[in-house]
């Protein structure tokens, strides 16, 4: 049997793609000649026969089903036609999975959903039928066991419908080796997934809007089938009639079974009430999780709960949820109160003042918890701050009086003190003493505990403030949002607060410090609050030097953290006024420490003559200038304190006293009696070679022994000590050595001028005073006397009393030896010439007698004879009268008992072949040979 009509040929098909029971519309040629004529339909291999319907020939609607194929083609069969073919192509979307909780504009086939009546026992969570895969990425299951990522997460899941879900768990589990891109895509996904949700209904309907003509169109052809059948007019319309036929058998059926729907209903209310509690049991059971917690100190914990359950609930307008809520809420509001508590609470450490501001902050608490808790610390920090200053004054008064709380002042450190003796010369170092390590004085370990105090509180505090400001505070990623970005212009605004936080904790430090150590720089107001201290024993600069040190590391510290230099300014000023106050305090315990030189001068002479006191001095200054290297030294940010005036001034002025001191020391050892010293240590160098091997006496407990003794130092502090201590304050900075040293060696001059005339003139009077006597001894009288047979005993006794002091300063120093014996012999010519210009008149024995003494005298002494000496000598032998005979001459001549020189220094020829020279010679109890060794060459 031949076909009538060509086979149906579909060209087009519109929507070209879409979802199971999308609504399409199918054109094309020879698509049948009406409904009966169209025996088979399919899309992509899907039968759609029963939902199509013919329109014309060229024009068939159906909806599409769910299909194994995803494209495929559109195939018509007709009896007229038979089996056609296609041009075109559809392609079947899968269809996005409703859950029974969601809105859909078509009917959801229910079949592959979980029915919870069936399988409640397995007790599935309706969260649990969400979609497998959320990120809507290819899952890659890593290599990660599953008793690894527990002991990783203890109490977590990687579930996503779980409460303890942790999404670090899912993402190792599930996407370990997942790409970053491809992240980025599932993070795409979930924000389409949420922007999805909030659409609304009115997406629904737009989806769906066919659907709703479709509705319309079939009640309206219903309505208007019932109008023209009119049976409405005979008795009623349809509808009413099975309306109350329906009515009439739900009551015969509410009667014959009402006492088993009675007891159905009220089971389905029991499994009602079981569903909800199963289903909001995340609610019903946060009161006693958030106190369970709290107790535990899961805040976090608490926090997240809280969160989730006010995103959930917040709003909710069910009785029983609002009930519940309340009670969260109440839980939580405790919960603010109690963090406060803890986060004012003192001592804290700052990771739990962070800690606890970040929970308030997740808790919306009302107001600035972060300033409230930077208010409490600050006046924790000045309470503890004053508390330190109180323990200590407290400790200080019951502590008993004079017992160790300073270091001995004749420390190596505190009070320089040297081992006798001293050899001068000796290198430098600072003697060991166990002192050091005894209790340091309470002002000292108070400024140590106060700044430890600061130190250990201002940098957190500081820290603080910085994380309060850049807002790291209230948030560990550094998410912006408007209560943080709020909270950061708090902050900003608070700044000219918070820096006079820092001002008054500085201040205060500073004030303490003032107090215990500089007093004077505070007002009586101030004194009052920060003063309380011993000060009748004043710090040594030894001390002084470790405060020093002590607030110079505090204010490093207080630098390192970033804090502006103008609020650390207060603590540099304390820094120049501690430092000036121990260089003055120095200084004056130094001069205490000269003035007790002289108990230590044990008068023992080295071969230069000088004992070991200048050295001792030399050395006391040196330790001096040792100690004052680190207070002087100068730090960042510091200034050298002897460039100011007044500081150099007083230094200066201060060094000067002291060496004035061991100037003055010096005089008073020069006055000391034979009964204030003690002689039992005493000795006299007798080493050199140069000495007379007979004297052999202990000169150092005679008054004039002692004078030489200090006139050989001051010379030796003149030509040395004093150079080298102008040499070591120059290198220790001090601006003013030349003056303080020009200074100090006139003074020194002073004295030496002094103590040299004091000795030449207990020496010299006892000579001169013995020749008047001793030219006059048994009625000489120079008109009257016998021809000279040589010199008399009084010129034989000057010369030993000249000798014997030549041999007690030749003991001490020979350099004192031409100044004291030429000053001598000053006064011994100036005593002759006198007597000489006294004598009224001479016989001619007289003045042969004369003559011969005054000439030898003058040739005994003359390597010592001076300018004003020789002039004396010619004084003396002017006044004599002139000899006139040539035998009177030689006469003098050979009565002189000294070297022929001598005679030629007279004025006359010597003539060693008179009689009478060799017994005058030997008359003589010295020889010339023997005076030259005794006095050396000339």
């Amino acid at each position: 049997m031949s076909r009538a009509r060509q086979p149906p040929l579909v060209t087009g098909i519109s929507p070209n793609e879409g979802a199971p029971w999308t609504k399409v519309t199918i054109r094309g040629e020879n698509l049948g000649t009406g409904h009966n004529d169209l025996i088979g339909l399919s899309i992509c291999g899907h039968n759609c026969l029963l939902t199509a319907e013919w329109i014309t020939a060229s024009k068939i609607v159906c909806r599409v089903g769910p299909a194994k194929d995803d494209k495929g083609e559109i195939i018509v069969t007709t009896k007229s036609g038979g089996l056609g073919t296609s041009t075109v192509s559809f392609k079947l979307l899968k269809p996005e999975r409703i859950g029974i909780l969601d809105q859909s504009a078509v009917w959801v086939d229910e079949l592959s959903y979980y029915d919870m009546r069936t399988d409640r026992n397995k007790g599935i969570s309706p969260l649990s039928l969400r979609p497998a895969n959320p990120l809507g990425i290819e899952i890659d299951k890593g290599k990660v066991p599953l008793k690894d990522l527990e002991n990783m997460f203890p109490r977590m899941s990687g579930d996503f419908t779980s409460e303890n879900f942790s999404a670090t768990w899912y993402l190792m589990e599930n996407h370990s080796s997942t790409s970053f891109e491809q992240l980025r895509v599932a993070v795409a996904n979930l924000k389409k997934q949420a922007s999805k949700k909030n659409e609304g209904s009115l997406a629904y309907v737009k989806g769906g809007l066919s659907t709703f003509f479709e509705a319309q169109d079939a009640l309206a052809a219903i309505h208007q089938k019932l109008e023209s059948d009119g049976t409405e007019k005979v008795g009623g319309s349809m509808t009413q009639r099975l309306e109350n036929v329906l009515n009439r058998a739900s009551e015969t059926a509410d009667t014959l079974f009402q006492e088993v729907l009675g007891r159905k209903d009220k089971a389905d209310s029991t499994r009602n009430a079981l569903n909800v509690l199963q289903r909001f049991k995340f609610l019903f059971n946060l009161p006693l999780n958030i106190e369970r917690n709290i107790q535990k100190g899961d805040y976090d914990v608490v926090i997240n709960d809280y969160e989730k359950a006010k995103s959930l609930f917040g709003n909710t307008e069910v009785p029983v949820f609002k009930k519940v809520y309340s009670e969260v809420e109440t839980r939580i509001e405790a919960l603010r109160k109690l963090l406060l508590d803890k986060l004012l609470e003192t001592p804290s450490t700052l990771h739990d003042q962070k800690r606890y501001i970040r929970y308030l902050s997740d808790l919306h608490a009302p107001g600035d918890p972060a300033w409230k808790c930077i208010i409490a610390q600050h006046k924790w920090i000045l309470q503890l701050m004053q508390n330190c200053k109180e323990d200590f004054i407290k400790e200080q008064k019951v502590s008993v009086a004079g017992v160790g709380l300073e270091m001995d002042r004749s420390s190596s450190l505190n009070r320089i003190s040297l081992p006798a003796p001293v050899k001068r010369g000796g290198s430098f170092q600072t003697p060991k003493d166990d002192s050091w390590h005894y209790k340091s004085p309470q002002q000292v370990r108070f400024v140590e505990k106060l700044s430890d105090v600061v130190i250990s509180q201002l940098p957190n505090f500081w820290k603080l403030w910085i994380s309060y400001v850049n807002g790291s505070l209230f948030s560990e990623t550094g998410e912006k949002s408007g209560q943080v970005e709020k909270l950061k212009k708090n902050a900003r605004q608070r700044q000219n607060d918070f820096k006079g936080m820092i001002e008054e904790v500085t201040r205060r430090l500073v004030q303490l410090v003032r107090g215990a150590l500089l007093p004077s720089s505070l007002t009586e107001l101030q004194l009052r609050q920060y003063g309380g201290w011993d000060t009748k024993t004043p710090l040594s600069g030894a001390w002084l030097t470790q405060v020093i040190h002590t607030v110079r590391l505090s204010l490093e510290a207080l630098s390192a953290l970033e804090i502006p230099n103008d609020l650390l300014q207060v603590i540099q000023d304390l820094l120049q006024d501690l430092r000036v106050h121990c260089l003055l305090t120095t200084l004056q315990h130094t001069e205490e420490d000269v003035k007790r030189l002289a108990e230590k001068e044990d008068w023992v002479v080295d071969n230069e003559g000088i004992t070991s006191l200048p050295a001792q001095f030399e050395q006391c200054m040196i330790q001096m200038l040792q100690s004052l290297k680190e207070p002087m030294e100068c730090k960042p940010g510091e200034i050298n304190i002897l460039n100011l005036d007044v500081v150099q001034d007083k230094a200066c002025e201060q060094c000067v006293s002291i060496i004035k001191v061991f100037i003055k020391c010096l005089e008073q050892l020069s006055t000391k009696t034979d009964g204030d010293i003690d002689t039992s240590h005493l000795s006299v160098d007798l080493a050199s070679p140069d000495l007379f091997g007979s004297i052999q006496e202990d000169f150092s407990s005679k008054p004039e022994q002692r004078l030489l003794i200090i006139l050989s130092n001051c010379q030796y502090l003149e030509r040395h000590t004093f150079l080298n201590l102008a040499e070591h304050l120059e290198k220790n900075s001090f601006t003013t050595a030349e003056k303080i040293i020009r200074v100090s060696i006139e003074a020194l001059r002073q004295l030496d001028e002094y103590l040299f005339e004091t000795y030449v003139e207990k020496k010299s009077d006892p000579i001169v005073g013995s020749l008047e006597p001793g030219i006059y001894a048994g009625y000489f009288d120079w008109k009257d006397c016998l021809p000279p047979t040589g010199v008399r005993s009084y010129l034989k006794e000057a010369l030993v009393s000249i000798i014997s002091v030549h041999a007690e300063v030749f003991t001490v120093s020979k350099e004192l030896v031409p100044r004291v014996l030429s000053k001598i012999i000053e006064a011994v010519a100036e005593e002759m010439s006198r007597l000489m210009q006294c004598v009224s008149s001479f016989s001619k024995n007289g003045a042969l007698q004369a003559r011969l003494e005054i000439c030898a005298l003058r040739d005994a002494i003359e390597p010592y004879l001076t300018s004003e000496s020789r002039t004396s000598f010619k004084q003396a032998v002017e006044a004599l009268p002139q000899l006139q005979s040539g035998t009177d001459k030689k006469w003098c001549v050979s009565s002189l008992p000294v070297h022929p020189a001598g005679a030629a220094a007279a004025g006359v020829e010597p003539v060693r072949g008179h009689p009478e020279y060799n017994a005058t010679l030997q008359r003589c109890p010295f020889s010339m040979r023997e005076f030259n060794q005794l006095w050396g060459p000339r």
